[in-house]
């Protein structure tokens, strides 16, 4: 056999075609089983929603939902779910999906992205610490069926660029 194949790492944005993709990845990924809600607003999202392909399979995905926050004058991104499959784990997989939301919200003036994690997770802990976010809240009891059911919040304020 020949050298190394190269490898692509390739999003796509969720649509209706697809959304059963997401729905496959969630209920392998995360112990919480996902509302119509929250597949309305991943799609709502646009952009900001995406799944993430290696070599032409779905293994990743990240979804977002945007709000309004002072009154409704500035906005902010909530993600609600990043996940990767755990083979493809430490590929930089998750960073692309990271990255591409915190390179959208910087060019569309959005100041803020927050997530709630789960306060045993280390490994995702440390993760969005990589890339600038602190934990500014603990919420007790946040989750139901699952332990321990306590949050963080963690939060990175995105810097405009300048005019």
């Amino acid at each position: 056999m020949g050298g190394k194949r190269e490898v692509t790492i390739s999003l796509d944005a969720v649509r209706d075609k697809n959304m059963m993709q997401l729905k496959k990845l969630n209920t392998a990924l995360f112990p919480v089983r996902y509302n119509d809600k929250y597949y309305a607003d991943a799609l709502a999202s646009g952009e900001f929603t995406k799944l993430a392909y290696y070599s032409d399979i779905c293994v990743g995905s990240i979804a977002c939902r945007l709000e309004k926050k002072d009154g409704g004058a500035a906005r902010v991104v909530y993600i609600m779910t990043l996940g990767v499959l755990a083979p493809y784990r430490e590929l930089g997989i998750g960073s692309k999906l990271l990255n591409h939301v915190i390179d959208l919200c910087s060019k569309q003036n959005i100041s803020e992205i927050y997530l709630h994690v789960q306060t045993n997770n280390d490994d995702a802990i440390n993760f969005y610490k990589k890339f600038g976010f602190e934990i500014t809240e603990t919420i007790q009891n946040y989750y139901t069926n699952i332990s321990p059911p306590d949050c963080f919040v963690l939060t990175k304020l995105i810097t405009q660029p300048k005019k």
